[in-house]
């Protein structure tokens, strides 16, 4: 298997989720729903949180 060469970045944090700077890889999704929908949103969330999703993005 070969190798991979991570190059090194700032860690930042979402809330209380820590990304680069040799933090563990956070999962991430967006929601693919309207924002004004505002129950296919809030159950789509729910079902990409359900997967293990640590970050989810709403537009």
């Amino acid at each position: 298997m070969p190798t991979i060469h991570r190059k090194p970045t700032r860690a930042v944090r979402i809330g209380s989720i820590t990304v680069g700077g040799g933090a563990p890889i956070a999962v991430q999704s967006m929601a693919a729903t309207k924002t004004q929908d505002i129950e296919a949103t809030t159950r789509q969330v729910t079902l990409i949180h359900a997967a293990g999703a640590d970050i989810i993005r709403i537009a």
